[in-house]
């Protein structure tokens, strides 16, 4: 097997067409109804016609909800509200119906893809479609150990591309992303630090299930730890996944990557997404060109990777449950704004003297 290199997506990954982009916005100023009176539905609508590579933009016919589940080592610290090992019953929520997502999803017609890269329960407490990816059975604490081997690293991110090439390949034209974990803040948050340069308390949050202050504390004592260890590697993608990420997100890294090489727009959604796209942008700079904010999480972790990404999320109304939901709520955002723009009339042609 050849090594994996995530700098050779630095040239494989392109720009979405800025000529299609500066068409749409041409198109846009003949529309009957006045450039401006949309709002941001105008951007939305213009960002997704430079992603498909047409004029007028295409309506969002088979949107689908990808979530990478896995359990981190570091949540036996007792950094979450959840207890360590226990993401397999979020599974099993969206799989019933039962969370916020599944049952948005059902109500926008949005399909929904769990993949296990690395749950901490046994397979059969799952269907074998969500199992059969795994990478590993939970990562390790990573304020005190490595969270993968490095091979485990490259496998989880080979997980990440096969899943983003099965998804274009099938036809879907938007990926809702999002993540079922139990520590994945925890995670999230040391690599924006470490990306981001900056300490712990700048981008510990409260999570999904908001915690108290001696959790708090906890959590960012567990950050500050595992920034020691990330620090020595930062200059290495791969090692950085593998010393202090997990098996979802270097999967989602590989993901995002290579949704970007096949031209697949992606909405993103909290914090776990959001240093996923920083471990991504270091590798290719174009990359986040492809992906827009789903929603404003309140995590400090994501407000400081959107911003060195340049993503302004598209909402922000205090939906902190993650599992995708917040950027699922955008998805209706952006089917309108591909209906407006593709099927508003033109303006009456002025009438000659």
């Amino acid at each position: 097997m050849t090594t994996l290199n995530l700098d050779d997506f630095s040239d494989l990954i392109e720009r979405p067409d800025g000529g299609v982009r500066r068409d749409a916005e041409e198109r846009r100023e003949r529309l009957a109804v006045p450039v401006g009176a949309l709002g941001r539905l105008d951007e939305l609508a213009e960002w997704l016609a430079a992603a498909q590579g047409r004029v007028p933009v295409k309506p969002i016919e088979r949107p689908r909800v990808v979530l990478f589940a896995a359990d981190h080592g570091v949540a036996s610290e007792g950094v979450s509200v959840r207890p360590a090992g226990s993401a397999h019953e979020l599974v099993r929520a969206v799989l019933d119906g039962r969370s916020p997502v599944a049952i948005l999803a059902a109500r926008l017609g949005a399909s929904v893809r769990i993949v296990d890269a690395g749950l901490d329960c046994h397979l059969d407490l799952l269907p074998q479609e969500v199992t059969k990816h795994r990478v590993r059975r939970g990562s390790g604490r990573i304020d005190v150990e490595d969270a993968l081997t490095t091979e485990e690293a490259r496998a989880a991110l080979r997980l990440g591309m096969q899943i983003a090439d099965e998804e274009a390949d099938s036809g879907t034209d938007l990926i809702v992303l999002g993540d079922l974990s139990v520590g994945g803040t925890t995670v999230a948050a040391t690599l924006v630090a470490a990306l981001c340069g900056t300490d712990a308390s700048v981008v510990t949050g409260r999570g999904g299930m908001p915690i108290d202050d001696l959790t708090w504390m906890r959590k960012c004592a567990a950050i500050r730890d595992a920034l020691r260890r990330a620090r020595p590697v930062l200059g290495d993608q791969v090692a950085l996944l593998a010393t202090v990420g997990g098996a979802d997100v270097a999967a989602i890294t590989g993901f995002l990557l290579q949704c970007a090489v096949r031209r697949t727009p992606v909405i993103l959604d909290g914090v776990v997404s959001a240093a996923c796209g920083l471990v991504a942008q270091r590798a290719a700079f174009r990359a986040p060109d492809w992906w827009l904010a789903g929603q404003a999480s309140g995590e400090p972790g994501q407000a400081k990777a959107l911003d060195r990404m340049a993503l302004n999320p598209v909402l922000d109304h205090g939906v902190t449950v993650g599992e995708g939901t917040g950027a699922l709520l955008a998805l209706p955002l952006v089917q309108a704004a591909a209906a407006l723009a593709a099927e508003l009339p033109e303006r009456a042609a002025e009438p000659t003297e």
